[in-house]
């Protein structure tokens, strides 16, 4: 389990520019894009999405079997 820092979430917290750093999510990196996010508010969760641990880490599953 990756737990990565800044929530790469879409929940409508804040604006897209943060002042805290952010960790790239596993699959943008292995695909080079930037179109997924662990949540999107009303829309999606992400598949490797896993849960949320204060106080801004998302649990990624992201490479494991």
């Amino acid at each position: 389990m990756k737990e990565l820092k800044g929530a790469n979430m879409d929940i409508d917290l804040i604006s897209k520019n943060v002042d805290w750093e952010q960790d790239n999510c596993p699959w943008n990196e292995k695909e080079r894009t930037d179109e997924h996010k662990c949540a999107v508010k009303n829309k999606s969760v992400c598949k490797y999405f896993k849960g949320v641990k204060k106080p801004d880490i998302v649990l990624c599953s992201y490479g494991e079997k």
